[in-house]
């Protein structure tokens, strides 16, 4: 849980599509970049002192650069929109080590990839993997319209695009539905979606009416849910001895905040790391996907800006 952050050029910041930019990001002596799996995202430090994550959307075989590609999305929190606005191309940043939470499962079964909007980045990536290991694959790209469909030649154009369709809502009155496509796809086929939260709740409400296994499904969202409210507990700060009680809908940053205590955050989400906290004495409730199942069980770290507590109380090494 070291920090591995380490500097990149913007060598190129393109549109892709309306409200959809793509940067090109090299090291700074032209060097290789470290090996990525397809599924990965990156810790971006941005100038306004945000810290975002973005999926890699190249050829994993590439390690010249890595590419992301962002929406700008004025629901968000600020972190598209400084992407748009603060970063050009010659402009430096500072990155994370790819870290990998929706890898493609181990062995040659079939896939199908379900892109919903900017969700296709990560499967741009699955796609150029799959198709250089041979493993038969699907994917369906949905979007408003065509204009609004980012690297809508390049996955013409590219050679798995026998494997890829682009369905766009003001355009395409017979495209498929996702429980067709579930429908059709061979035995066996794991299914990777990711995309806006109404549509990766409709894939998940239809994989679960094929009565297939669970673990054929892999779900990435790029926003977490609302935060779920939970029980009631104490932390005390082995420092000093103060206790703070955390209300059910209360996260721990909330309400150490409220009593003077701060604690860094950039994602608020569990995603980033930012505040990951040692836990001295309690148990727990893990929320986060930063941590591994591993670190889940030790319960000596815990995201204090999504993580609850089992127990009534927890003490922090703070």
């Amino acid at each position: 849980m070291t920090d591995s952050s380490f500097k990149v050029n913007v060598v190129r910041k393109q549109v892709a599509a309306q409200d959809i930019v793509a940067f090109d990001l090299q090291a700074p002596g032209g060097e290789d970049l470290p090996a990525f799996e397809a599924g990965s995202h990156i810790d971006v430090h941005l100038p306004n002192g945000m810290v975002r994550q973005y999926s890699l959307c190249n050829d994993p075989r590439d390690r010249g650069h890595y590419q992301i590609c962002v929406l700008r999305d004025p629901a968000n929190r600020g972190g598209s929109a400084a992407m748009h606005d603060l970063v050009d191309t010659g402009d430096e940043l500072l990155i994370g080590q790819p870290r990998n939470l929706f890898a493609l499962a181990p062995g040659s079964h079939d896939s199908l990839l379900l892109a919903g909007g900017i969700g296709v980045t990560p499967m741009l990536a699955m796609a150029w993997r799959l198709h250089a290991q041979g493993v038969p694959f699907q994917m369906h790209y949905f979007t408003r319209s065509r204009s609004r469909t980012a690297f809508h030649d390049e996955i013409k154009n590219a050679p798995f695009s026998a494997s890829a369709a682009l369905w766009f809502d003001d355009e395409d009155s017979a495209r498929p539905s996702i429980p067709d496509l579930l429908a059709q796809a061979a035995p066996g086929t794991h299914v990777y979606a990711c995309g806006p939260a109404g549509f990766l709740d409709h894939v998940a409400r239809s994989f679960e009416q094929t009565g297939l296994p669970a673990a054929q499904l892999h779900i990435e969202a790029f926003s977490a849910a609302p935060m779920a409210a939970g029980a009631a507990f104490d932390v005390t700060l082995r420092s000093t001895g103060l206790t703070v009680h955390v209300g059910p809908a209360q996260t721990v940053v909330e309400a150490l905040a409220a009593q003077g205590v701060t604690i860094p955050v950039s994602c608020e989400q569990g995603i980033c790391g930012t505040c990951l906290t040692r836990v001295c004495e309690g148990r727990p409730e893990h929320r986060d996907q930063y941590l591994t199942d591993e670190e889940h069980a030790a319960n000596d770290w815990f995201t204090p800006c999504c993580s609850r507590s089992l127990t009534p109380m927890l003490v922090l090494d703070l």
